[in-house]
This record gives C-alpha cells, sequence and structure tokens, in this order.
C-alpha cells in the first residue's frame, strides 16, 4: 500500500471515529440535560444527574460540554421537551430489539427507526418484552469491592441477584427497589458505573452463523447512529466461534 493510501486510510478512520464520538457526547449531553431537568442541577440531590456526569467524565467528554449540557437544563428559556419512549420489532435472525430513546419529536423518531428496520430486514413494530424481564440494574467496577463483599451488601440493600464477572459487579433488583439498593451500594461503594431500569432477556435467539451475526451487527451500530437513541437491547445468543470471527 501506498503512502498517500495509508494516510487516507487513517484520515478515514479518524474521521469515522471523531464523528462516532461526536455522537456518543451529543447523547450523553442529552441525557444531562434531561437529569436536570427531572430533578435539579444539584448532582449530590440527582442520582440520575450524577449517573450521567460520571458517565461522561469516564467517555472523556470535555468538562465544558458537561457544564452547557447542565446550563441547558436550568434554563427556563430551553422549551425543549424531551420524551423518553421505547420501541419494539425484530432484527435479522429474529432478534427481539428494544430500542430506548430520547426525543424531542416522536414524529421524527418513529420513522427514523421505522426506515432502518425496513432496510435492514427488520420488523418494527412488534411487541417483544413478553421475552424480557424489568429489572433495576446496578453496575461497580471491580476494584471497589471483593465478589463476596458485594454479594453480602447487594442483598442486604435488598438487591435480588449479584453476579461478578472477569468485568465488573452486576446487580439486579425490583424495578420498585432500585432506588433504595443505589443508595445503599453508593453509599458504601461510591457512584456506580450504571444504575438504570433494565430488560433482561428470559428467552434467548441462538444466532449460529456468521452472516446473521455481521447483519445484526451492522443493524444495532445503524440504530446507535440515530442521535435519538440512547440504547439498544436484544436477547441475541451469539455463540463464541461467532464472537470470534467477528
Amino acid at each position: 500500500m501506498s503512502g498517500h493510501s495509508q494516510f487516507k486510510n487513517i484520515m478515514n478512520r479518524k474521521g469515522a471515529q471523531d464523528k462516532a464520538r461526536a455522537r456518543i457526547f451529543s447523547k450523553l449531553a442529552r441525557e444531562i440535560t434531561v437529569a436536570v431537568k427531572t430533578a435539579g442541577a444539584d448532582p449530590n440531590a440527582n442520582p440520575r444527574l450524577r449517573l450521567a456526569i460520571q458517565t461522561a467524565r469516564s467517555e472523556n467528554m470535555p468538562k465544558d460540554n458537561i457544564e452547557r449540557a447542565i446550563q441547558k437544563g436550568s434554563q427556563t428559556a430551553d422549551t425543549t421537551n424531551y420524551e423518553e419512549v421505547r420501541y419494539e420489532g425484530y432484527g435479522p435472525g429474529r432478534v427481539c430489539i428494544i430500542v430506548e430513546a430520547l426525543t424531542d419529536n416522536r414524529a421524527r423518531t418513529a420513522p427514523n427507526l421505522r426506515a432502518i428496520f425496513t432496510k435492514k430486514g427488520g420488523s418494527f413494530g412488534d411487541t417483544v418484552l413478553f421475552n424480557f424481564e424489568h429489572i433495576g440494574y446496578i453496575e461497580f467496577p471491580l476494584n471497589v469491592a471483593s465478589a463476596d463483599a458485594m454479594f453480602e451488601a447487594a442483598l442486604e440493600a435488598g438487591a435480588d441477584d449479584v453476579q461478578t464477572t472477569e468485568t465488573a459487579h452486576e446487580i439486579s433488583c425490583q424495578p420498585n427497589d432500585l432506588a433504595q439498593v443505589r443508595d445503599a451500594l453508593e453509599k458504601t461503594f461510591g457512584t456506580p458505573n450504571v444504575a438504570r431500569m433494565d430488560w433482561k432477556p428470559t428467552v434467548t435467539a441462538p444466532v449460529t452463523d456468521l452472516e446473521t451475526a455481521q447483519k445484526l451487527m451492522a443493524f444495532v451500530e445503524d440504530l446507535n447512529e440515530d442521535d435519538d437513541v440512547q440504547r439498544v437491547i436484544t436477547n441475541a445468543d451469539i455463540s463464541d466461534d461467532i464472537l470470534a470471527q467477528l
């Protein structure tokens, strides 16, 4: 490969990375703004804002961007109202898809998502929630506690289950208990990496061939590129062999 081609590839890759980074910052800023509008600009009194700020910092979002997002949420002159909206459907391989969005215009978001589902061979609008359980989910980094210490503290706080993986302590609880469990654990271990309502698959969709897995990954990536989309949840069960090839 010539030096010119190498440089061009590097610049194209850098451009794609910068675009992805800007998209992440935009989504984080929107979450911060909504958190402020919901419960005020004091992180000490607003757990959602506190977590949103920590998440933004973990993604190396500049301090100025965080402060602008807080300021926007605090301004009474800003009449932008974001709604938390959920969409459902099927993706490649009949994998169940849940899309959580923060939007100021449903008339824009729904058609955009429908177009992605249609283009990628999915089915938009089908109910899939019966394949998931609604839970409260909290995640802490491994270095805050041993597995045993986290297990004991979480159960004492009211959690239903604790799993310590290679990367994190994962705690689940009843949705109505999320605030109670989060607050109790935060006093001991600090602000968690994640604290949210979540959807845990009760039925999984096996993905056993590379082509379907590639289509699914591209589909989820397209959904995440939409500015209104905050999270995409699936019940895909991709085999280790396929993951290694991906």
